[in-house]
């Protein structure tokens, strides 16, 4: 059921398309010591060669399970990071995207595993 990889593969790629809306990069440590042009411009360039890896290795299935434990993971970072000053991912659109991605995450590892 391939679905439940793209569905979670799709809102984690929206959540990427927010995360220039809400900044996220001057929560990332290492990026929130630049320059906000600096921060935003390395940000994207940065989403490259991560987009180029997700993308040559969708056929992969130990990459898609990986993949579906990093969008767990994923959840649980925003999480740590819900109080830092600078986080704006506050409203319930970027929530839900974050969550979504981790339960179609979660559902595609069960999936997987039988």
């Amino acid at each position: 059921m391939d679905e439940l990889f793209f569905v979670g593969l799709s809102l984690i790629l929206l959540h990427e398309m927010d995360a220039v809306r809400c900044h996220e990069w001057r929560i990332f440590p290492g990026l929130s010591q630049l320059n906000e042009k600096t921060g935003f411009y390395l940000f994207m360039v940065l989403h490259i060669p991560l987009f180029a890896i997700i993308l040559g290795s969708l056929d992969s299935t130990g990459f898609r399970k990986g993949f579906d434990v990093f969008l767990i993971i994923h959840l649980g970072l925003h999480l740590l990071f819900l109080q830092h000053p600078k986080n704006e991912f506050k409203d319930w659109f970027s929530w839900s995207v974050i969550c979504g991605s981790a339960v179609f995450g979660a559902a595609d590892f069960l999936y997987v595993m039988e």
